[in-house]
Formats: structure tokens, sequence, C-alpha cells
């Protein structure tokens, strides 16, 4: 089975109307892509379903489309988990945020942690951030998703712990990855909402690790080993969707 290719439009789309793609959506389209006129693509708004549409004219980097109709698909986990991930050095944030959208995280909250190689504040941590925006959507595109995780503004991790509710919620669960620790994920009751937090490189430090259990964040382990802060959240993101989320093999529509 073939399948179009499939294109992010933030703004609003109906059926019935013709759009310009955007301008890196465009270059795809046109340069790597080489799609022509009457090509067919998929289109997508972020806000839920997706729109079959047509290639109406390509003119070097712009590119119009005819957009014919809705579709009401979603691919979205039955899981909701928000990623806390820390600041990682490189391009390895890149790779997090690429990699949790295709497992279907909903919701990344970068925070500045105390081992935390890497350093933003200003211009730059805003810079970043958009950066990952697209990141997230491009991984949409691919992946078949048709809403957009939200990548929120870098905070401070004490800071963004100190703005949570109180715990509460039976069907939450506020986890971190801590190596060691007594209580295994596969040990957990099933949860429907989850918020991950995952250190930097060194790990939580001592008082942020205290600060996090303190907010209701519950140790947890993974296996005997001690993973890199790149394979950690990950690899918890999809034993989570295994245990709770759509990777049991359950229909999900």
């Amino acid at each position: 089975m073939m399948i179009s290719p499939r294109f992010f439009c933030p703004e609003p789309l109906s059926v019935g109307t013709s759009v310009m793609l955007p301008e890196g959506a465009a270059r795809h389209a046109a340069r790597v892509l080489r799609l022509g006129v009457d090509a067919e693509v998929t289109l997508f708004d972020g806000k839920g379903g997706e729109y079959e549409a047509r290639i109406a004219s390509v003119r070097k980097d712009a590119v119009e489309a005819d957009v014919l109709a809705w579709k009401d698909v979603e691919r979205e986990s039955p899981l909701r988990v928000t990623l806390v991930q820390a600041l990682q050095a490189g391009d390895k944030m890149d790779l997090t945020v690429q990699k949790a959208v295709e497992l279907g995280v909903a919701e990344i909250q970068p925070v500045a942690s105390r081992r935390s190689v890497l350093r933003l504040d200003g211009e730059r941590a805003v810079r970043r951030v958009e950066h990952w925006r697209g990141v997230a959507a491009s991984a949409c595109e691919q992946c078949g998703r048709n809403r957009v995780p939200g990548v929120a503004e870098v905070l401070p991790l004490l800071q963004w712990l100190s703005t949570l509710p109180a715990a509460g919620d039976s069907s939450m669960q506020r986890l971190m990855l801590v190596p060691g620790a007594e209580c295994a994920l596969t040990m957990l009751p099933p949860a429907s909402n989850a918020i991950l937090l995952i250190g930097a490189e060194g790990g939580l430090d001592p008082q942020e690790e205290a600060a996090a259990a303190a907010a209701g964040f519950r140790p947890v382990r993974m296996g005997p080993r001690v993973l890199r802060t790149e394979t950690a959240g990950l690899a918890a993101l999809s034993a989570m969707q295994a245990l709770w989320g759509d990777f049991k093999g359950d229909k999900h529509v």
C-alpha cells in the first residue's frame, strides 16, 4: 500500500480550500521528494484528524495544495505520558524528542538539572525550544500522528517541581528512573496518565531526587544496568506503552 507524503500545516485546514505548504515542508516536497502537480499528499494541522490533498502548483520552493477530504484518524496512545527530560548535550536532545514523539509521548518538558552539561538561557533557550518543536512536528509527519506533542519552555528542575499540584490522583503515576531503586516498572499498577522524570548525563543529584520524591515521584528501575540519559527515557516509554499503552496489541483507533 502506497502511503502519501505527510506534511504538518499549522494554519487551520478545511475541505475545499487551497493552502501553501510551510517553507520547510514545501522545500522538502519540491527538492527532496520531487513531487509534481497532482501528487497526492496528506496534511494535518495538529488539532486531530488529517486531510487528503493534491498538489496544485510547484514554483521553486512554493508549493500549493488543494484540500480534498477530511479523515477522522487518530493514532494517539490511551496512555498519556509527559516526559520531563533534563537537558542533554550535543544532539542527544533532538534524538530524545524525535523518538519520544514516535513512542507516543503527549508532552515534553525540558528542565535544567544541576548535572546537565548543556546550559541554556535567554534567547538561546528560546531558539532551542523552537527547534525542538520543529523536531516534534517532523516526527509526527513521519510516524503518522495527527496531534503534535507540546514542547514547553526550559525551566530549572526544582522550579518546575514547585509548580506541580499535590499528588493524589490514583490514575496518575509520577515516576523517576533511579538506578538500583527497589521498585521495578513492572511492579506498578496500570496507569492512564504518567509523568516520567529523566535525569541528565550524571543523573539527578541528591537534592533534586529528594525534591522529586517530596513532589510524589516514585523511584523506579529499568533492569540491572545503568542506562544513559538518551537511552533511559526512550526505554521507559517503550516499556510503559507495552505495559499500559498501545503496544499491548489492543486495537486502538
